[in-house]
């Protein structure tokens, strides 16, 4: 029997599951647990800084998808809902809330005047690229937990991991 006080709350959870259902293997909690309680973390963590600059996690992304755009630094809706991969519908509302702060601007398209095109006025610029940097600095933060090694070691297993849970599933149900 293990001792619960040397445990961390997902083994304190398996060890429960595994007196209560020793029929079932519990080990995927291990990892899965972890991993959502890690990302539920992060993401408070990263609200921080967000919140520092009046911008929802939303608002952020949708901001660096336009400054990584390069000059002009623009974008359709469309394709700014590929790129932080959002519903449509969720994206105007944020373009919306960023419209009225002055950071983004909306226009005609030259190509297809039904078409809109959402720009980063020099307000947003600013803002972004003031906001990504303390983003980048909280990042940094956060991965001084592990050491590079580790660090590099956990990126290879992440990417090859979302690689292929991202690859289209069979009709076969395999």
């Amino acid at each position: 029997m293990e001792d619960r006080q040397s445990l961390d709350r997902v083994s304190r959870i398996q060890s429960d599951w595994r007196r209560e259902r020793p029929d079932l293997d519990v080990s995927p909690q291990g990892v899965i647990g972890r991993l959502h309680r890690l990302a539920v973390r992060l993401t408070e963590e990263l609200c921080v800084v967000y919140d520092r600059y009046g911008l929802t996690e939303g608002e952020f992304d949708v901001l660096c998808a336009l400054r990584r755009a390069g000059a002009p630094y623009e974008r359709a809706p469309g394709e700014l809902a590929v790129h932080t991969m959002v519903t449509t519908g969720a994206m105007t509302k944020r373009i919306d809330r960023l419209e009225r702060a002055g950071l983004v601007s909306r226009r005609r398209s030259l190509r297809d005047q039904r078409a809109r095109i959402v720009a980063l006025t020099e307000a947003g610029r600013e803002l972004i690229d003031q906001a990504f940097t303390d983003h980048m600095r909280n990042e940094h933060r956060l991965l001084e937990h592990l050491d590079p090694a580790e660090a590099a070691s956990l990126e290879t297993l992440l990417k090859a991991w979302l690689s292929r849970m991202d690859l289209p599933r069979t009709t076969d149900g395999a």
